[in-house]
């Protein structure tokens, strides 16, 4: 990919050329113009993993750890690390340009996709997303930071306004953006799909021209996200570059008219070319050619190591009463759980791709015993059943299932098979389905497949689709998916309802799976189907099991054990892009199942998987939890390296844990009501609100525990110039492993405004706010010293909603550090800011 003189090519363009640049051809490729040297890019999701232009049997991948447990490692030098492999990988599917980080603000337990967010904490966030940025941008590739802004919640996203005080909006919601612009300039921002304050975010020229980049100064290209561009003059005129995907809604025709009635001025065609002729030559740089093969990176020991070393700095060590932990390989383990044999390794939505491979819990805990453990379900989780393909045999005899598709629908007297395609997983989003044998839009598809029951019982089988379809078992009709369908949320709100139905099997005899699959324009729904291209389609499957005989019967097998293993929590079901969770609480009767165990045997632990907080009624009763997250390829290897201590649990949580989800600050406004969510709690967002209420929670953000024990001491707090005119507030302290073996300790520094009552404002601020960290490693009886600089304007100001600029009032700022936000023993110290100053930038 050649040079581009970008105001040189620019000149060359005719206006209809520069419109055409600023929408994308498909839902991955920017047009390329031969001619003028113009290439065409490749965009990709996602915020923890590459996954190419391939939603259907997309290329395989390394899978990284969550937002939340990338946010959970508060390592920066581990996260720019991972984002130079993420760079790496997005090379081999020749992409120019990730889609994420993710930074938006985790209001509430119950967001959907809060998984995909690095925390509550608004520097914790912008810190962690510019290591990230730097590391995908050292590569070459380019880093787009998303969804700027107030995209935190996925009730009627499109069509929801936040409405949200300017304090907030500035201190917390758009603070992260801002400290990805200071610190790492990346090249990209994705505008949100609802609006702030009435205008929507991909038409607001105030959040685009005027803050990201009149006052931030930031010089990089702004795109929409996926149908999140609603007009074409005021998108344009407010400095929209790019509309995605293609082809355009709004921009081509519809844009080169307005343009030509002066709707849209030339010079600023002119803005919103430039800045993609800008990032085109940034994105040239990366060495990656247009419309690249999409092929894999080897899957090396060296990236193993890596999303494993991840894996386990996420994890969260939150309880661990008389030393349970780390557990014993000598001693009879049983594993109960339902996400002990699944590998819950990624939420659901944009951050979904095929993994290289995925180590299962269970998997992982054997590896560490001499024989692999007993293992009961204890109870299910899904709000789906499991996906079939990993429990049938396809009739050429691999695992999964066949699929043929053909033009011709089941009942025609010939048909002829167009394509056959071998499937591991039974969840089909056809949306980039191509074939060239399909004469239209119109196709049929049979998948097949077969299993031997292990079991005398009953068997359930499911059906979602964006289409028509039905499953039969040795011919005979068991779920009939298009007589009648009901609208359900799965695949973007796109699908039905799961349709469910069930047979008697004997153990021994095998069943042969057939499904029958019509394609999106089949669809009785009455939504638009049309982005979906081929439609969807999700089968599962599972013994249908009694919950409270499977509960005595993990209760008995555990009263048997030496220690227990339970692993619960949620996954891709439940946390996914497109809706909120309802409740706080486990999937039922999970509750019933890990109160059971414990009762049965007191060495129970917990290993929990999910993106944010769940309720936890029976932790008093356990004595051992960890938080693990979706860990991504190596899931099940990290939970292992922690259960049993060959690695030392140094995660620390990115945010709190309430009692119940009515503690929460957004309880109450997290919906989309008449067109707007409410964002009552202002600045008071997370560990924030808790505090100033003094709320009691569950677990507070930045708690984890370790098997060894640290002391901080020798505060030290100095102001300096970092030469650029800077004013820096120093915090140095001794951090030394007092403990019996090595470990890892996060320094946390928070800083207290001064006294409300003395303030010439008289605001309300929290009473404490995080403004940086570090983490250290240290040997036994190791002693390091440990600094965090921060610049004094962002450690000191709020925002002046009077003045419109930030604020460091004068006066006395203590300065608490301590290894979490609810550190009784925190050190304090202070610093002073002689005379109020107001600022604007970065």
């Amino acid at each position: 990919m050649a040079d581009i003189d970008v105001e040189a090519v620019l000149k060359k363009l005719t206006a209809s050329e520069k419109v055409d640049l600023l929408s994308g051809i498909d839902f991955w490729h920017t047009k390329a113009f031969p001619e003028h040297g113009i290439p065409s890019l490749r965009l990709s999701d996602g915020p923890n993993g590459v996954r190419g232009t391939k939603f259907f049997e997309g290329i395989k991948a390394a899978c990284f750890p969550c937002g939340t447990a990338l946010g959970a490692t508060f390592n920066q030098p581990l996260l720019e690390e991972a984002g130079r492999k993420m760079g790496d990988e997005a090379k081999a599917k020749g992409a120019h340009v990730i889609l994420g980080p993710t930074i938006n603000m985790q209001r509430s337990p119950l967001g959907g996709r809060g998984f995909e967010s690095l925390g509550e904490d608004p520097v914790l966030a912008g810190l962690g997303a510019a290591a990230l940025v730097r590391g995908i941008q050292s590569t070459g590739i380019q880093a787009t930071v998303k969804h700027f802004v107030c995209n935190d919640l996925e009730d009627k996203r499109n069509a929801v306004q936040a409405i949200v005080t300017e304090r907030a909006l500035r201190e917390i919601y758009a603070l992260p953006f801002q400290l990805a612009v200071r610190d790492a300039q990346p090249g990209a921002f994705m505008t949100a799909y609802n609006g702030v304050n009435g205008t929507y975010c991909s038409e607001n020229s105030k959040l685009l021209d005027g803050m990201l980049r009149k006052e931030w100064g930031w010089d990089g290209m702004i795109m929409s996200d996926w149908y999140g561009t609603y007009s074409t003059t005021q998108a344009a005129n407010a400095g929209l570059d790019l509309e995605m995907p293609g082809p355009p809604k709004f921009r081509g025709d519809l844009l080169k008219f307005n343009a030509s009635t002066a709707k849209v001025a030339p010079h600023v065609i002119d803005e919103r070319a430039r800045a993609m002729l800008k990032f085109i030559k940034k994105c040239a740089a990366s060495g990656v050619p247009e419309n690249a093969p999409e092929t894999t990176v080897e899957n090396t020991p060296e990236t193993a190591e890596l999303l494993r070393r991840i894996g386990v700095e996420s994890i969260v060590l939150l309880k661990n009463e008389n030393d349970i932990l780390p557990l014993k390989k000598d001693k009879t383990t049983v594993v109960i759980g339902p996400n002990a044999q699944i590998a819950t390794y990624h939420g659901g939505g944009s951050a979904s791709l095929a993994a290289y491979y995925a180590v299962t819990p269970y998997d992982g805990i054997s590896s560490k015993l001499p024989s692999p453990p007993a293992y009961t379900v204890g109870c299910y989780s899904h709000k789906m059943l499991p996906l079939l393909g990993s429990q049938v045999t396809s009739p050429t005899g691999g695992p999964g299932m066949t699929m043929k598709v053909y033009n011709e629908p089941p009942t025609a007297s010939t048909r002829v098979c167009t394509d056959t395609i071998a499937l591991g997983k039974t969840e089909l989003h056809l949306v980039d389905y191509y074939n060239t044998k399909l004469t239209s839009p119109l196709w049929y598809a049979d998948l097949e497949g077969s299993f031997t029951a292990s079991f005398t019982g009953t068997y359930e089988f499911s059906l979602v689709v964006c289409g028509t379809a039905n499953l039969f078992v040795n011919g005979a009709l068991v779920v009939d998916n298009s007589t009648v369908q009901r609208q359900g949320t799965a695949f973007f709100n796109t699908a039905t309802v799961e349709e469910k139905g069930s047979i008697p099997v004997v153990a021994g005899q095998t069943y042969n799976i057939k499904v029958e699959f019509a394609s999106a324009v089949t669809s009785k729904l009455a939504g638009d189907t049309s982005t979906f291209g081929g439609g969807c389609l999700r089968i599962g499957g599972c013994k249908l099991i009694t919950p409270s005989e499977e509960i005595l019967h993990a209760s008995t097998l555990a009263a048997a054990a030496d220690q227990v293993i339970i692993c619960a929590g949620l996954n891709a079901d439940w946390e996914t892009e497109g809706h909120d969770r309802s409740s706080m609480a486990l999937p039922p009767p999970m509750d019933d199942l890990i109160t059971a165990v414990a009762s049965a045997n007191p060495n129970t632990v917990v290993v929990l998987q999910s993106g944010t907080p769940v309720s936890m009624p029976w932790s008093p009763a356990v004595r051992g939890i960890i938080q693990a997250w979706y860990g991504g390829n190596e899931t099940g290897n990290a939970i292992a390296d922690v259960l049993f201590g060959d690695v030392n649990p140094s995660g620390k949580l990115p945010l709190t844990f309430p009692l119940r989800v009515q503690d929460n600050p957004a309880y109450l406004n997290f919906r989309s009501e008449a067109g707007r969510t409410l964002y009552g709690e202002d600045v008071f967002i997370g560990y924030r609100y808790y505090e100033f209420a003094e709320r009691e929670v569950l677990f507070p953000f930045g708690f984890g525990l370790s098997y060894t024990s640290f002391s901080i001491s020798d505060l030290s707090i100095s102001l300096i110039s970092d030469g650029n005119k800077k004013e820096i507030v120093r915090v140095e302290v001794s951090v030394e492993n007092t403990g019996p073996r090595e470990g890892k300790e996060i320094v946390q520094v928070y800083v207290s405004p001064p006294p409300t009552t003395s303030t010439e404002s008289g605001i309300s601020r929290p009473r404490k706010e995080l403004k940086g960290f570090a983490k250290v490693a240290l040997e036994k009886g190791e002693k390091k010293t440990v600094k965090v600089e921060m610049e004094v304007k962002y450690a000191a100001s709020y925002w002046d909603e009077v003045r419109e600029m930030w604020c460091a009032e004068k006066g006395r700022y203590e300065v608490v550090v301590g290894s979490s936000s609810g550190d009784g023993g925190a050190l304090a110290g202070a610093f002073e800011v002689p005379e109020t100053f107001w600022w604007l930038g970065v």
